[in-house]
């Protein structure tokens, strides 16, 4: 019975453009459950004090989330989650933190490999994605000639289409009132040194499918896990690309699960 209650601690990582309160309903089923949960808001998130415009890397985006894994007990061990672009962050804090990460958990997140450059995933998936898929979402140019990035917001057509499909229409007021722009960083990982086998490939990973995400689509999903050569994956049915807003209660199942099978 002991380790059925053990408390494990959840690092929960938002993607593009949303913030530490995406994860509000996940957040207190977990805790409820008897674990510890980490919600933080990136570089230029959520109430997060910078601008996109003052954030010009990944690393820079990621060191909220840094900060915290570098701030840990030595012998503390976390289970980290990404969504969506957050699987960037995640492979970031793999690289630089491996030891305090017990298992990355990809939640339909976009998975980097050690082979190509970081940005490889992100270039695969604009690729394959038509522009006018990207609808009503606003894309910008800032920072400089030298070091040129792009900032995005999702538009409400965007949202209630791609990303919230099957969510309650109260998530998706409430995503429309909270969100800020983000950026992609593709220009950025472009130059970035690749992930290392010692690094991020030495973290036990999840992936989390999500069959209805009409963002990053099953294929896409299917594609990263092959392209990995991941073998631990959980499908979570009829979710949109919002899983923790549309099925919480199988979310935190699963995330409970994940903890005491690999962490």
């Amino acid at each position: 019975m002991a380790q059925a209650m053990e408390q494990k601690h959840f690092v929960l990582v938002h993607g593009a453009c949303h913030g530490a309160w995406s994860w509000y309903k996940i957040k207190p089923l977990l805790e409820s459950s008897g674990h510890r949960v980490t919600a933080l808001d990136l570089a230029a998130s959520g109430i997060n004090a910078k601008s996109i415009k003052d954030v010009h890397s990944m690393a820079e985006y990621s060191e909220p989330l840094l900060e915290l894994l570098a701030s840990l007990p030595q012998n503390e061990k976390v289970i980290l989650v990404g969504h969506s672009l957050g699987g960037l962050n995640l492979a970031l804090a793999m690289e630089k933190y491996p030891e305090k990460i017990s298992v990355a958990v990809f939640m339909t997140a976009f998975m980097p490999d050690t082979i190509h450059q970081p940005s490889y995933v992100l270039e695969q998936y604009i690729e394959r994605n038509p522009s006018n898929g990207w609808m009503d979402t606003e894309f910008a140019s800032y920072g400089t000639p030298e070091r040129p990035l792009t900032s995005m917001f999702f538009g409400p057509d965007f949202l209630s289409k791609r990303l919230y499909q099957l969510s309650p229409i109260e998530d998706l007021e409430l995503a429309k009132t909270l969100l800020r722009p983000g950026s992609l960083f593709v220009e950025d990982l472009s130059n970035a040194n690749k992930f290392t086998d010692e690094g991020f490939g030495s973290v036990t990973r999840v992936y989390v499918v999500c069959d209805e995400d009409k963002a990053i689509p099953v294929e896409f999903q299917r594609w990263m896990i092959e392209n990995g050569g991941l073998k631990n994956v959980v499908e979570i049915r009829g979710a949109d690309h919002m899983p923790m807003l549309c099925k919480p209660e199988e979310l935190r199942d699963s995330f409970i699960n994940i903890a005491y099978k690999y962490a």
